[in-house]
Parts: C-alpha cells; sequence; structure tokens
C-alpha cells in the first residue's frame, strides 16, 4: 500500500454554504435555574468492506425479497443509537443488475446503502484507496444510491460545485460538519482534483474552516491512512493528528484503512481513534484481527470556550464467519473463548497509547 504522506501544498479554500439557522433552546425562568449545556452523541464505525461473501450473505438472507444486508449490520443497532451516526463506505457501489467484484477494484451492490441506514447510520465517508476501483461513473452510482435511501456522503464527488459544498448534518440541534479524506486511490490518478479528497494538511484545515463559516459548531475529520494489519499508528499519523488538532477549525478524527484496531489518544483535549478496524469484511484469508473492529461513542457538551468531548468510550466488534456472517457488539452476546480473546485484544491496543488514563471507557451495553 502507498504510504501516507503530509502534502502541505497551497490549495483554495471552499466557498461557505448557507444554511438555515443554529436551533436555539427556550429560555428557562430563573427560578427554574439555568438550563442544561447543550450537547450531543456521536458514534462512528470502521471500514464498510464488502467482499463478494458478504453479498452471498445478503442473497441468502434476503431470499425472494432480494439482497438484504440489514442482518449482517443488525447486531450493533443499539450500540449505533446515538444523535449523530458516522460510517465509512470504503468501496464503491454499483447499478442493481451489476456485475459486482472484490478485491483488487470493489464494486457493491446499491442495497448496502439500505443496510447503513436500517442499521442506524446518518452519513458516510467516501474517499477512500478503492474510490476510484471502477472509474468515476462508480463515483455517481455509489453516491446516487446514498441519496435515494437518505443516506448522507463527502469525500468523493459528482460535481465541482457538490464538492465545494460542507457537509453539514444536525444532531440534535446541533450542526456538525463531516470531512473525508484518504492516503490515496492505489495509483490510479485523479481524473480531476475534485473528484475525491486525498490528504493534504492545510486542505483539510481550510474545508473545516469553511464548514464553521457555513455554520458548523463542530467539524469531524473522517480520514483513511496508516499501514495496512498493522495496530500501531505510524508516525505520520500521529504527526498529522497533533498538527491538525492543534488548529480550532477541527475537533475530533476517526481514523480508518488498515482493517485491524488501533489505539485512542487524546491530544490538547480532543481526541483521535487512530483506526476503527473493520466494522464488516469477509477476507479471503481471515486473520482474526481483521474481523475485529471498535466503535466509538463520544458526548459532546458547550463550555464557556466552546465544544469539547466531555465522555469518551469505544465498543468492541466481532465479525462471527459463521455461517450464517453476522457482525456482533462484544458487550451484548454471551462469552465464548473467541469473543473474550476479541475483547481482550482491542482493550489492549485502544489503551495502548494511554487513554484509558486519559478518560477513555469501554462502552456498556
Amino acid at each position: 500500500m502507498l504510504a501516507t504522506g503530509l502534502l502541505l501544498s497551497a490549495c483554495t479554500a471552499s466557498p461557505t454554504v448557507v444554511s438555515s439557522p443554529t436551533a436555539v433552546p427556550a429560555p428557562t425562568s430563573s427560578s427554574e435555574g439555568p438550563p442544561p449545556p447543550r450537547s450531543f452523541t456521536l458514534t462512528a464505525g470502521g471500514d464498510i468492506l464488502i467482499h463478494p461473501a458478504l453479498t452471498d450473505q445478503a442473497v441468502a438472507d434476503g431470499g425472494a425479497a432480494g439482497r438484504d444486508y440489514l442482518p449482517l449490520f443488525s447486531g450493533i443497532r443499539e450500540t449505533l443509537k446515538a444523535d449523530l451516526s458516522l460510517c465509512h463506505l470504503e468501496v464503491p457501489l454499483g447499478p442493481k443488475e451489476g456485475p459486482f467484484f472484490g478485491y483488487p477494484a470493489f464494486l457493491a451492490p446499491p442495497e448496502v446503502a439500505k443496510g447503513l441506514v436500517d442499521v442506524g447510520y446518518d452519513a458516510c465517508s467516501t474517499a477512500s484507496n478503492h474510490t476510484l476501483d471502477r472509474g468515476v461513473s462508480a463515483i455517481t452510482t455509489t453516491l446516487d444510491a446514498m441519496d435515494a435511501v437518505g443516506l448522507k456522503h463527502t469525500g468523493s464527488y459528482r460535481t465541482q460545485e457538490e464538492s465545494a459544498a460542507p457537509l453539514i448534518l444536525d444532531a440534535g440541534g446541533v450542526r456538525v460538519a463531516q470531512l473525508s479524506f484518504t492516503y490515496g486511490f492505489n495509483g490510479i490518478p485523479l481524473p480531476q482534483p475534485w473528484r475525491a479528497n486525498q490528504i493534504n494538511a492545510e486542505k483539510i484545515l481550510a474545508d473545516a474552516r469553511a464548514a464553521r463559516a457555513a455554520g458548523a459548531e463542530v467539524v469531524v475529520l473522517s480520514v483513511q491512512w496508516g499501514n495496512e494489519y498493522q495496530h500501531e499508528a505510524t508516525a505520520e499519523q500521529k504527526a498529522l493528528a497533533r498538527l491538525l488538532l492543534a488548529d480550532p477549525a477541527l475537533d475530533l478524527i476517526i481514523g480508518t484503512h488498515v482493517h485491524v484496531v488501533q489505539p485512542f489518544e487524546k491530544i490538547g483535549g480532543k481526541w483521535v481513534a487512530y483506526g476503527l478496524g473493520n466494522e464488516v469484511a469477509r477476507h479471503s484469508e481471515p486473520r482474526g484481527v481483521t474481523e475485529e473492529g471498535a466503535i466509538a461513542r463520544f458526548k459532546f457538551e458547550q463550555g464557556p470556550s466552546g465544544w469539547s468531548v466531555v465522555e469518551a468510550s469505544y465498543t468492541p466488534t466481532l465479525v462471527e464467519l459463521g455461517p450464517p456472517i453476522r457482525l456482533v457488539d462484544l458487550t451484548r452476546v454471551p462469552a465464548s473463548e473467541r469473543r473474550t480473546q476479541a475483547i481482550d485484544r482491542t482493550e489492549g491496543i485502544v489503551f495502548s497509547m494511554g487513554a484509558a488514563e486519559q478518560g477513555l471507557k469501554r462502552g456498556k451495553p
């Protein structure tokens, strides 16, 4: 794979987008005391990597009604419940009639988008090393499939105008922007620079500022980076995280791509989850660690100096290869040797950079 680089070339900030006014809580009389601070919860999952075996499972689960991915995902429905839930769709989606492909150049069925909405996701990042696997036409079919079911998206674009509009989402009355960037496209050149976002520190921060100018109160970066199958965060990941989180425009980093869990770390009062592992995948040669993942949960609260995370937790997950293939929340299923192994290994990795001492907890059902 290609190594992540800190690309610092000059860029032009995206135009701002005018959005509806932020909801303001009704005033509370003095006899009732001051109103509680504004807050919201956010959950985020790892790589959605649709190998052919997962589509075969969706065919079996859907029967005569057609492909159904919800049974695959449904084990995390309760875990995802929050004011805002974000996913990372790593692969492009094609037309309903197919054909579909797995590694190394993916194309998955459009019903994947419906499964993600049905399990509770609100928006997905789409900038990934597989964005251009099937050309720019697959960007269009991917985003069309997501639009058809109301799944918001950012990171790859059908038009230049679309690329300039920040994705600003409602999280219980709080306006939250999601940005999406990837380290590269597996050697495939971008036909136009606006088609998908490639890591560039200056552009990330320019886009974050543009989102704030358009009304975002909190800005979250979804980023593909790191070395595949490596639990340790690379020096480049750590340096980029420190550079970006030092800027007031950015509040949180959610990392994906490496297909295994990586640590969480708090930097200057802000969190980075370096890698959430695979949410769903069925590699031709499963490694055990490639079936383990984490769902991150953050509670943001508005204080005198702005928004900050006041509670942070993770929930360990596992893709059980069955049959049937199922994604499970390991805090909500009976213990077994394999499940306990996944829980213990994930905890050791997630906490390996001091996250427990910094306040990160393991989620509870």
